[in-house]
């Protein structure tokens, strides 16, 4: 089964650039295309892709809006961004809109591919770049942050802060890293949803993080640091 994909982004050069380069993977369907947030909501709901490529900084309606949308509308819809914005007022606000990734588009076009295929399985993607950014976003910046209630990152390294959690907890956690909701995990290690919810609050105590989304990139990047 080939994986159905959504291309949007409003410059027509990069769009069928990347449509050539998609229409030659030998697992790759190039389902449709949007140039603006509205027309990939109205195709994400009519195509039914497994993936939408989305571009961020879009006119009508930008990517961060209209991943939001196709998250609430379409929740097995998986996004993953592809765009030239590498700083946090972009990367945070997309990711907790759901998408799965966000890939730079510097990006080397196997890496792309191998990031869609990746995504595909509910996998957290992040270019090298953004994964970097965002380890350093989320460590220590002084007692005053501390005091001030801002995430931030134990003195441990990655995996020693997460080798503090228990076995559950660390299950849960991974689960976190493939974009499962609460529901989902509860189903999946078949225990109450409010369990979860309990299991998520300590994990984000105990790492010292704000919410699920930073913990769950401090997980991709602490587990496994050269994705």
């Amino acid at each position: 089964m080939k994986i159905k994909i959504l291309l949007v982004d409003d410059h027509q050069i990069v769009l069928k650039g990347i449509s050539f380069f998609l229409s030659m993977q030998p697992d790759f369907e190039l389902v449709g295309e949007a140039q603006n947030g509205k027309e990939a909501v109205e195709k994400a709901g009519e195509l039914q892709p497994d993936i939408v490529l989305m571009d961020l900084n879009m006119p009508v309606m930008d990517g961060i809006e209209a991943s939001a949308q196709i998250a609430e509308q379409h929740p097995h819809i998986k996004v993953l961004v592809l765009t030239s914005f590498s700083d946090r007022g972009h990367i945070l606000p997309a990711l907790q809109t759901g998408a799965v990734g966000y890939m730079l588009k510097d990006v080397e076009p196997e890496q792309l591919a191998e990031a869609i295929r990746s995504a595909y399985m509910g996998n957290i993607q992040l270019h090298p770049d953004i994964s970097a950014a965002l380890l350093h976003q989320l460590q220590p910046q002084s007692t005053q942050a501390l005091n001030s209630g801002a995430a931030v990152i134990p003195a441990q390294t990655g995996a020693e802060a997460i080798e503090s959690l228990t076995p559950r907890e660390q299950e849960v956690l991974q689960l976190l890293t493939k974009g499962l909701s609460n529901k989902e995990i509860a189903q999946t290690l078949v225990v109450a949803e409010k369990t979860v919810k309990t299991h998520v609050s300590n994990i984000l105590g105990k790492l010292r993080l704000s919410d699920r989304t930073q913990a769950a990139l401090y997980a991709v990047h602490a587990l496994h640091p050269q994705e």
